[in-house]
């Protein structure tokens, strides 16, 4: 089982909060024997009405003492899974999960939006202390 995150239940609970059920935690990526986890998966609550019907999310907190080490790191480890997943649940989206904190202090850094721009990796963003979705980056 992989260690979580510290960021991990508070994106939980926004996303509850924003209408998505947690059905996943986290959520096992099976491929020709090598399993790897993605933080949690969710679909829409009956009542919220959302364009994507199921998303895989992965949960990083740049809290890490080298921001620039721990984007390189999430960059692989978000591109994996996002192959993986085409192959074995192609309807389910893939977003990378971080606070308001880590997005007005690192991906608004012009290095961070230059490969973020180049890159297909949706974001939901969490406020931090209100624990609750503040954006989502398609």
């Amino acid at each position: 089982m992989p260690a979580r995150d510290r960021l991990h239940r508070k994106v939980q609970r926004a996303l509850i909060k924003d209408g998505w059920s947690i059905t996943h935690d986290p959520l096992t990526l099976d491929f020709e024997g090598v399993h790897l986890f993605t933080d949690m998966g969710a679909e829409p609550g009956f009542a919220a009405e959302k364009q994507d019907l199921s998303i895989a999310i992965e949960v990083k907190s740049f809290f890490a003492e080298s921001p620039i080490r721990e984007f390189e790191s999430t960059i692989g480890q978000y591109q994996i899974y996002r192959i993986i997943l085409r192959s074995i649940d192609p309807e389910r989206k893939l977003y990378l999960a971080v606070s308001d904190l880590a997005f007005k202090d690192f991906f608004q850094l012009p290095f961070a939006q230059k490969i973020m721009s180049e890159l297909p990796m949706p974001m939901i963003v969490v406020d931090y202390f209100a624990e609750e979705v503040l954006q989502w980056i398609r």
